[in-house]
């Protein structure tokens, strides 16, 4: 009997284990499959999503009205589209943000190129294409080929993308060499291109376009190769769950229309100003502003403006000559009229400070003056008109903006009707009769311009400011590029 009852022992003991073995069979792909959708629910169940991305004006930064950006918007909205809340982490580099997101967080967008190499990531859908662009500094000969790149210094940033496109290159001109940092950001990048620290860079097009207007010095070469790819990196090993939400996201706003409008706003105005022009501004910036900057600042405190705001008027008024003076009487910085010089007690409108000070309390009245239903930045860019073609004049283009079917308390429509006070059948109907109303329309335009421009000088951009240390060689000694060797 002991032995009988060692044989059914060892018989349920094999069933048992057949048992334990089915379980665990039946569980592997249950194992395999949870991760898929693990951090897709682990976002959920935490309530926000963690990003990894980098301060630059393409992906994140501080505004005027707080945290914007290309890749900002999208990921607010896609935020927004899992029904969480949004933190970010953009003390990164490219590679700093992938090496980061293999580890922790939940993805990294940081204008990524897409890159199926990479180990242990997994990407999205394409965001935007990524068209690399060879620039030189203002002065050499023309850069039109890859042919002219020989003897050139040339920069990029490592993992960008762009350097896969030079290594490509260099398989055909062997006798390509350059050089490549993970430290510097567009700017820096462009900046030593103007100083003679480079002679070329390779960055994108979109980036170009939008840092070009601090880079006077710097001229558009020429396309290379083909376009690259960006997109956003996940961690492979959280499953595939928060990658296809972001596809179905990011497809919704491509089939909406608001992907493309995204881009447009954000990268397809390259006219901020003539070149010329922009290379005035950024002159003027320079040698003028610091001058009067503090002038600017002490009316900002009592006004409740923004400093840079006024020094953009100021701009626009008198490129920051306090003897400015026009055919029509108008003076000084801000371009007072003698009677409103009078009514803000400026006696003389050619001193600096006076003139600084007069105009931000006259902008202030204005926009107090208008009617409370005007809200918001409407409020201000039609005091800003006010400041140009007076309160009269734009009380009657928003007469005619009702008149039209527009609202009369949005800039977007009152902006429409202005120029309409040139044409006789309508300020022939108006209360204050003609005006040359095309003029507060590109007034109020070019000092959003000149305020972005100074506001982006200010705020992302110390190292602009820092440029010129590193052009006086008060570097720190570390090597900010590795050495990309010609084959030959």
């Amino acid at each position: 009997m002991p032995e009988l009852d060692s044989r059914i022992l060892l018989s349920r003991l094999r069933l048992a284990a057949l048992l334990l073995l089915g379980v665990v069979l039946c569980l592997a792909p249950y194992r395999h499959y949870k991760p898929a959708s693990g951090l897709l629910e682990a976002v959920r169940e935490r309530d926000f999503i963690s990003i990894h991305t980098r301060n630059t004006p393409t992906t994140y930064y501080e505004g005027r009205h707080g945290p914007t950006g290309f890749e900002y918007e999208l990921m607010r909205r896609f935020a927004d589209f899992l029904g969480v809340s949004l933190t970010l982490d953009a003390r990164h580099h490219i590679q700093s943000a992938l090496d980061t997101v293999r580890e922790e967080g939940d993805l990294a967008a940081a204008s990524l190129p897409l890159d199926l190499t990479q180990q242990d990531l997994i990407y999205s859908r394409p965001i935007l294409d990524l068209q690399p662009l060879l620039v030189y500094r203002r002065g050499l000969p023309p850069v039109n080929s890859p042919e002219g790149l020989a003897g050139l210094t040339i920069g990029t940033i490592r993992g960008s993308g762009t350097d896969r496109v030079l290594r490509e290159l260099q398989a055909e001109h062997p006798e390509l060499g350059w050089q490549e940092s993970s430290d510097l950001e567009v700017a820096e990048l462009l900046g030593r291109v103007e100083n003679g620290s480079l002679d070329a860079a390779v960055l994108f097009e979109h980036q170009f376009r939008i840092n070009r207007i601090f880079f006077p010095g710097v001229e558009r070469g020429f396309p290379l190769g083909k376009p690259l790819t960006m997109a956003w990196a996940f961690p492979a090993q959280g499953g595939l769950g928060l990658q296809q939400e972001a596809n179905r996201f990011l497809a919704g706003l491509q089939r909406d229309g608001w992907l493309d409008e995204l881009v447009a706003r954000h990268f397809g105005h390259d006219d901020y100003l003539e070149y010329v022009g922009a290379r005035v501004f950024i002159d003027h910036l320079n040698e003028r502003l610091p001058t009067y900057a503090e002038l600017f600042r002490e009316a900002a405190r009592n006004t409740g403006f923004d400093w840079k705001l006024l020094a953009a008027l100021g701009y626009q008024e008198s490129h920051w000559n306090p003897e400015a003076t026009s055919p029509t009487g108008v003076r000084g910085l801000m371009m007072l009229t003698l009677p409103t010089a009078g009514e803000m007690g400026v006696e003389d409108r050619l001193d600096p400070a006076q003139s600084v000070n007069g105009g931000a309390r006259y902008l202030r009245q204005l926009k107090e003056r208008l009617p409370e239903s005007i809200q918001g930045d409407d409020r201000l860019y039609m005091a800003m008109a006010a400041y140009n073609v007076g309160l009269g004049h734009l009380y009657d283009a928003r007469t005619i903006t009702e008149e039209m079917g527009g609202n009369p308390d949005s800039w977007e429509d009152v902006r429409e009707a202005l120029p309409l006070l040139q044409k006789h059948e309508w300020h022939s109907k108006t209360r204050h009769g003609y005006a040359r109303g095309g003029e507060p329309v590109i007034y109020v335009r070019n000092i959003r311009r000149y305020y972005e421009i100074l506001t982006y000088v200010d705020r992302s951009q110390q190292q602009y400011l820092q440029l010129n240390e590193l052009a006086n060689g008060e570097d720190d000694g570390a090597p900010l590029f590795d050495i990309i060797s010609p084959l030959l």
